[in-house]
């Protein structure tokens, strides 16, 4: 049976099981790993922090995403078929490994993401 996303745990095994995928994914692992070259080991705990804010109420996340993305859009551009494929993994990583509010959330929250770091990208460019 499915459980809600209740607790830190829940998130840090919400966050590896989406980046295993990602990692494997031939359209956004590219620009994960040779654009951003991203260091797993700093990056998966910012994420563990980022979605424990969101989702549980615990401070602790300090960064600027939007501007990130908006550096790595300017080193090669972030499309929109990235950002289709990085919720279409991050969707169905919720619904298989969760079910209620804060999976909701989760989801509602992403898709808000998408849609303000497209917009912000795309008046940057």
């Amino acid at each position: 049976m499915q459980t809600d996303i209740e607790t830190s745990d829940d998130i840090r095994h919400l966050v590896d099981t989406f980046y295993a995928q990602v990692r494997k994914d031939s359209v956004i692992r590219p620009h994960f790993e040779e654009v951003a070259n991203i260091n797993w080991s700093l990056h998966l705990p910012k994420m563990y922090a980022f979605w424990e804010t969101v989702l549980l109420g615990k401070a602790g996340y300090k960064g600027n995403p939007m501007a990130v993305h908006i550096q790595l859009d300017q080193k090669e551009a972030l499309t929109a078929v990235h950002f289709e494929r990085w919720m279409a993994i991050w969707h169905e990583t919720l619904h298989t490994n969760f079910k209620g509010p804060n999976t909701d959330k989760a989801l509602k929250q992403a898709q808000a993401i998408q849609a303000l770091m497209q917009h912000k990208i795309h008046s940057f460019r």
